[in-house]
């Protein structure tokens, strides 16, 4: 009688633990992809690689609710990819369903960044404006510019393309000619606004989108149904990335906005918890960005607590003179809002 019953709660545990198997499988996404999906991914990060004729102004037109760098017909908008980082987002993608960025250091050596603009690619005050991004930078993190010599073989190459606002993602030991493009405009609009300027360098020097990092399904939520064709791996988050123990940001100047590549004006993404700001902003460089890149850099204090109340409380903002300077500005975490009913 007692190996009947031992027999039957056998079957009823194998029975629920087949039911809760199942039940998963069918909340998640599979967990490996077809080989049509594997490839059509491949294809579609190649494209990226490529010139698709249009010029920035253009698309623009054809997406005015998107900001310039989101409107430069690259991976995510913006990010240029090696063939060693398109392998990477393609097995990750194979083998989770999701991206992966593998890569272990994106780093530039020494905290220095080696450039040079590309010849007749911008006149004085454009290089001026460019420079004075850098340098604003420079004062606040201990990362540095220096101009490219005869013996570098590794640099940043600034063009003035029409096309867009784009980048290469980190430091790659093997490029040579790392690409930061910046459509040329008058100073302060387009792709030489000033936030837009440093969004591009922050690509350079090794951060991807905010809303693409692994924790982001706490604070926004994606309407994958509202997406266009084509542009949903703009919206994959990538699991092995690190918040470097900063919360998570809305006003970053590295985040999404609301209806970026939308196919029918309808929100592509928005926030899990009560947030009044706007998304995609373009208007200052946020504290926690700057502390963003100190911790990446590992420069000196990033860790304090004084460098965490700076980050909240100041802003790098341009002065009705045009000069870069820093504002005292509130800017409390993600991690501070109320959840939204829907999502609690």
């Amino acid at each position: 009688m007692f190996g009947g019953s031992l027999h039957v709660l056998l079957k009823m545990f194998r029975a629920v633990i087949l039911f809760c198997l199942l039940a998963a499988a069918a909340a998640g996404p599979p967990v490996v992809k077809t080989r049509r999906e594997i490839e059509d991914l491949k294809q579609t990060l190649e494209r990226s690689r490529e010139d698709d004729g249009l010029t920035l102004e253009e698309r623009m037109a054809m997406r005015p609710l998107q900001s310039e760098w989101a409107n430069s017909g690259k991976f995510e908008g913006d990010m240029i990819l090696t063939d060693e980082q398109i392998q990477d987002l393609v097995d990750g993608f194979s083998s989770s369903g999701r991206m992966a960025t593998t890569r272990a250091n994106s780093r530039w050596p020494q905290s220095t960044v080696v450039y040079e603009f590309g010849s007749g690619e911008f006149n004085l005050d454009q290089q001026r404006y460019i420079l004075m991004v850098m340098e604003r930078l420079s004062i606040r993190t201990c990362v540095r510019f220096r101009t490219r010599t005869s013996s570098d073989r590794n640099f940043v190459r600034i063009t003035g393309r029409s096309d867009g606002c784009y980048a290469h993602v980190g430091f790659h030991s093997t490029l040579g000619a790392h690409t930061l493009n910046l459509a040329r405009s008058t100073p302060g609009f387009g792709c030489l606004d000033f936030v837009t300027v440093a969004h591009e360098w922050y690509h350079i020097l090794g951060f991807h989108h905010m809303q693409s990092t692994h924790n982001r399904d706490e604070y926004v939520r994606i309407h994958w149904e509202n997406i266009q064709d084509g542009f949903a791996h703009a919206f994959y988050r990538y699991d092995d990335t690190t918040n470097l123990g900063i919360p998570y940001e809305y006003g970053s100047c590295m985040h999404y906005g609301t209806h970026y590549f939308s196919r029918n004006g309808r929100p592509t993404l928005s926030t899990t918890r009560q947030y009044n700001g706007v998304l995609g902003q373009t208007d200052h460089i946020s504290g926690w960005d700057i502390l963003r890149l100190q911790r990446h850099y590992n420069c000196p204090g990033a860790w304090s607590d004084e460098a965490m109340t700076k980050a909240r409380t100041t802003a790098i903002v341009q002065a009705e003179n045009g000069h870069l300077v820093e504002k005292e500005l509130d800017q409390p975490p993600a991690d501070e809002f109320e959840h939204l009913e829907d999502f609690e």
